[in-house]
């Protein structure tokens, strides 16, 4: 299978958001964010499964495609769209031949040039580059790799990127003149109380410079 580069804006990771998770959600799909990812660390797998299938009905038939953070098992049982792996997870080639199923989307984190590179070796649909900015939200992630860095890296890869890591409005500009086209928040809206606005607010600026 041909792996596009896509050019959306903004990329979704849902974990503990004040609104609550079907709220942002439902905010994320009418505004067609691309990618919407569940992410709950300290939540069991029954927990877990429950809200995926609940998200599942919200996203389908819409332009998002829900992804399931860590969890190919929770990721097949609620018919997601597709999975995200970190470098320590089950490789992609398993979680595809354990999810034999066609157009399903494997996502992977890298955090750096070289594990961007070699990420390429196991034909990712997409790949997140970060920490760009530190971030309370994963203080394991490894340093921040600044705007320049990222923007390096998602030049060097033919396949679609995501920068992730500390994002919000403030410091959205200066990633997008570095070279990154796709971006991924998690507390400038996860901690909004009006999610739609906050996403309205992102996408506003990104249009603004991207386009």
């Amino acid at each position: 299978m041909k792996r596009m580069n896509e050019t959306f804006g903004l990329y979704l990771i849902l974990t503990d958001p004040v609104a609550g998770y079907e709220a942002c959600a439902e905010a994320a799909a009418r505004q067609g964010v691309r990618y919407i990812q569940l992410r709950m660390k300290n939540a069991d797998d029954d927990a877990f499964l429950a809200m995926a299938k609940r998200l599942r009905e919200i996203t389908r038939n819409t332009a998002s495609r829900l992804i399931i953070n860590d969890n190919p098992r929770v990721a097949t049982q609620a018919d997601a769209d597709g999975v995200h792996l970190g470098q320590d997870d089950l490789s992609i080639s398993e979680a595809r031949a354990r999810w034999n199923m066609p157009g399903k989307i494997f996502g992977l984190s890298t955090h750096d040039l070289e594990q961007a590179r070699r990420a390429l070796e196991q034909q990712p649909d997409y790949i997140g580059i970060g920490p760009v900015f530190p971030t309370p939200t994963k203080p394991d992630a490894g340093p921040a790799l600044g705007v320049a860095e990222t923007g390096r890296i998602a030049a060097s890869v033919p396949i679609t990127s995501v920068a992730i890591g500390g994002i919000n409005a403030d410091n959205l500009p200066a990633l997008i003149k570095a070279g990154a086209r796709n971006y991924c928040v998690i507390g400038a809206v996860n901690s909004a109380p009006d999610p739609s606005a906050a996403i309205a607010h992102l996408q506003r600026i990104w249009k603004t410079h991207v386009f």
